[in-house]
């Protein structure tokens, strides 16, 4: 069965983006670009796989990639409406018009992983944002955090959502000499849930 992996970066104190969306903070390049392009390069996006010498990379991981509106929305305000266009786009939203045919415009998030983890394919990349995080968190297999040394204090976390304990078991880490940590988190099932 497929996975559903939240594969996002984050701050220290817990953040994938400043208040207002900011994450240009996020420093890309040296031997952690090398490294994210090499084990994710279907995680950038279309228009810089070329500059980034990836255009004709295959996925490893990831065939569909699943967002928010605020994570869409920096993009189509740009004019770019396909984001990811080497990948099966869907975009969460409630008043959004797809504004492109390659992307698909759903409202319930849980449905919509039920139905492609029941497909045949490659894993599912949620790349963001925190409310649909939260949204989703009993469907997330895995998490790979790109924990980056820096600390912003607010902005959106990694989930927004209500409290809700849900525990995941550490399953390898990498350590950049920049600071930055690659660590895959896999879901911890319990007996309940494997019955259900």
């Amino acid at each position: 069965m497929r996975k559903l992996t939240y594969y996002v970066a984050a701050t220290l104190d817990g953040y994938i983006a400043g208040p207002d969306g900011q994450y240009d903070f996020f420093p890309f390049g040296g031997e952690e670009a090398a490294a994210i392009l090499a084990d994710f390069p279907e995680t950038m996006p279309t228009p810089a796989r070329e500059p980034w010498g990836i255009a004709n990379r295959a996925a490893r991981r990831f065939d569909t990639v699943i967002m928010g509106r605020a994570t869409y929305d920096p993009g189509l305000k740009a004019g770019l409406t396909s984001p990811y266009a080497h990948l099966r786009q869907y975009v969460v939203s409630r008043t959004l018009i797809s504004p492109d045919p390659a992307v698909t415009v759903v409202d319930d998030p849980v449905a919509l992983v039920r139905e492609l983890k029941a497909q045949d394919g490659m894993d599912i990349w949620l790349c963001g944002g925190g409310k649909l995080a939260a949204a989703l968190r009993n469907e997330i297999d895995e998490l790979i955090i790109k924990r980056n040394p820096i600390v912003i204090g607010s902005g959106i976390p990694l989930f927004d959502g209500p409290f809700a304990p849900t525990d995941f078991a550490a399953a390898g880490t990498r350590t950049f000499d920049s600071g930055l940590t690659i660590t895959t988190f896999s879901k911890v099932v319990s007996s309940a849930d494997a019955r259900s």
